[in-house]
């Protein structure tokens, strides 16, 4: 190996959004991240919708609009 072209190898503490802090080993020592082992639905088991800037809940009224107008359609042909 060539000398002094390798980034110094240090303790790391990589902090989750949960809380949770994992000690390991980087070339930075300090990293940030949003979701871990610890909150990350495939390995807990359990589902946590995320809302960024209300797209969930703008994606469900316009689904319920949507089963809205199909209902709707629905029983004008039943009516006929």
């Amino acid at each position: 190996m060539k000398p002094k072209i390798h980034p110094k190898y240090v303790n790391c503490v990589i902090t989750c959004a949960c809380g949770n802090k994992i000690e390991t080993r980087s070339t930075k020592p300090k990293i940030a991240v949003e979701i871990c082992s610890n909150c990350h639905p495939f390995f807990t088991g359990r589902q946590k919708i995320l809302d960024t800037a209300g797209r969930v809940e703008k994606f469900r009224r316009r689904y319920r609009k949507a089963e809205q107008k199909n209902d709707s359609s629905q029983k004008t042909e039943e009516k006929k």
